[in-house]
């Protein structure tokens, strides 16, 4: 009994360890958002100070809707086409699908650096300059294959005979597609996205070797505005906090959200 216990005690002291080396820095950076300092290491007393400097930063503003727009272009293209690439990929023979499948796995194991080099490089071969074009392929190459990850085991799990009765139903098989195997494979479709989003919105290396010239998002504006201290004020770096608390807060919100309508969907079944 007394080793069960302290086995069961050193299990929750190694997650409550790791849990802690995960989520301290955040925390610190998310209490120093409400402060009025604008330096790490001091505390001045509570305040929306850098909230209100945040919202009130044209510049900072321009680059956040850019990194959303960008972000969700970005993964409903790549949705759309990882969607297509795996039910193709499914369909196929069985050494086509093995092949096509390792081929769509290289950018997923490859570094992010390769990955951007290749296409900064095709892009000039090709005689193409650095646009939103260029951009949006570069972040498309990049989440793509993620969502075949997501769509396949989805592809996997599902009544593939359902579809068959369809067509001997009469359906054609787009109609048997959209109206049997899509609502099977839709919990896939949703995390493939959601994934996309993920991916496109913290990207760093491929955005600076395909973005055109003036266009910012978030991971590149925080990177100018910590290694280029002349350019940006103490202020603007200090309204970066109160984003990234922002983003921290509705990424955990969401989180909670889906695990609390899963677990009510489980309980209604």
């Amino acid at each position: 009994m007394k080793h069960t216990v302290l086995k069961n005690c050193l299990k929750a002291f190694v997650v409550g360890l790791v849990l802690l080396l995960l989520y301290l820095p955040i925390l610190l950076l998310a209490v120093y958002s409400f402060d009025k300092t604008n330096m790490i290491g001091r505390f001045e007393g509570f305040s929306f100070t850098h909230y209100a400097a945040l919202f009130q930063n044209s510049k900072v503003l321009g680059m956040i809707g850019n990194t959303f727009l960008l972000a969700f272009v970005a993964a409903i293209l790549s949705t759309v086409l990882g969607t297509m690439g795996a039910l193709g990929m499914f369909y196929s023979k069985k050494r086509v699908k093995m092949l096509i499948n390792g081929v769509s796995q290289i950018p997923v194991i490859n570094a992010e650096i390769v990955t951007a080099l290749s296409l900064a490089v095709t892009f000039v071969a090709i005689g193409l300059g650095k646009s939103y074009f260029t951009l949006l392929i570069g972040h498309m190459v990049m989440c793509t294959p993620f969502v075949v990850l997501s769509v396949m085991p989805k592809l996997k799990q599902m009544d593939n005979s359902l579809y068959e009765a369809a067509l001997d139903l009469g359906a054609s098989p787009f109609k048997a597609l959209m109206q049997v195997v899509l609502p099977q494979i839709i919990p896939g479709v949703i995390s493939g996205f959601m994934l996309a989003v993920t991916l496109s919105l913290d990207d760093y290396i491929v955005t600076m070797y395909t973005r055109p010239a003036g266009f910012e998002t978030i991971s590149t504006y925080v990177y100018n505005a910590t290694t280029k201290g002349n350019a940006h004020t103490a202020v603007t770096l200090a309204s970066l906090w109160a984003l990234t608390t922002i983003i921290f807060v509705v990424i955990v919100l969401f989180v909670l959200i889906s695990n609390l309508a899963g677990r009510k969907k489980e309980a209604d079944r």
